[in-house]
């Protein structure tokens, strides 16, 4: 369709292209802005915290645990609608980040406790998903489509579902960004500055647990698309917490739309799913920061 056809679509309900434009591509694109800003803020908030250059969502076990009550809910109650397992995505998150806080050494887990021990229960909780989809013959290709990470289930009412969730994370993610900022120099020096690191570390994973929960509800699990953004951005912005989640906020979108697009074009007639696209791209820019001495 041609720039005059998608405007006609846009502005018209009666036109031709009215049906593709506003049913299929405008409710794919809002819910990638809505995705791709959750899940960038999810990750300048995870590196932030933890103080780990290669720290993503999935680091405290936040999009398995959303992927692993979803994958059950769809197996064995039945659910097949976003307003039904969206709260199993928010109650399987919220319990793998209290699993996970717990395993770390609940109030004294440090960083590194936190995020080995949020791999340990990635890994399990990635190994029952699959262990469910090939057991559960009827919802496999519910659940395979779904685990792919895909925008193309996008529907006009699947936005506003997650948006008030995504504007709550997002209220707190800017709140603690002052107070991030101080727990950068430690936790001694955090409290002497009148910041307090627990209280800090629980408000951040709650921030962690609605962005991330809403976005693997709407799409599945997206990857490294909170790795990447955050070290692009603080390329040219430095270390200060409030300008990474700005334009986290603002790259993280067009990232992901961008790879929305690629995966359209380059697999036409039909298309592979954003987070396949992620994934590629991802994984070599993991490596590249692995290599990187400064990582």
């Amino acid at each position: 369709m041609g720039p005059a056809e998608v405007w006609q679509g846009l502005t018209d309900a009666t036109s031709t292209g009215a049906t593709v434009v506003r049913e299929l591509r405008l409710p794919r694109t809002v819910l990638g802005l809505l995705v791709g800003l959750a899940l960038g803020l999810a990750g300048a908030l995870m590196q932030a915290l933890t103080r780990n250059p290669l720290a993503d969502p999935g680091l405290l076990g936040v999009n398995a645990g959303a992927s692993a009550a979803v994958v059950s809910a769809i197996a064995f109650l039945g659910v097949t609608d976003l307003s039904g397992y969206v709260w199993f995505a928010f109650g399987g998150a919220a319990l793998v980040s209290v699993v996970v806080y717990a395993v770390a050494g609940g109030r004294s887990s440090s960083p590194g406790s936190l995020a080995l021990s949020g791999t340990a229960v990635s890994a399990a909780l990635y190994a029952y998903v699959a262990a469910v989809q090939l057991l559960d013959t009827a919802s496999l290709d519910r659940m395979r489509f779904w685990t792919a990470g895909s925008l193309a289930a996008a529907r006009p009412g699947t936005a506003p579902l997650i948006a008030p969730f995504v504007l709550a994370g997002v209220v707190i993610a800017v709140l603690l960004a002052r107070p991030l900022n101080a727990l950068a120099l430690g936790d001694d020096s955090a409290r002497a500055l009148g910041a307090h690191p627990g209280r800090i570390r629980i408000f951040a994973a709650v921030s962690i647990v609605l962005l991330c929960g809403a976005a693997t509800a709407a799409c599945g699990p997206i990857v490294f698309l909170g790795l990447m953004v955050p070290h692009l951005v603080r390329s040219f912005t430095g270390p200060d917490v409030r300008w990474l989640l700005l334009f986290s906020a603002i790259l993280a979108p067009a990232l992901l739309l961008t790879a929305d697009v690629l995966g359209r074009v380059v697999a036409r007639p039909g298309e592979l799913q954003v987070g396949v696209v992620t994934a590629v791209l991802g994984g070599g820019f993991f490596l590249a920061i692995v290599r990187r001495r400064r990582a």
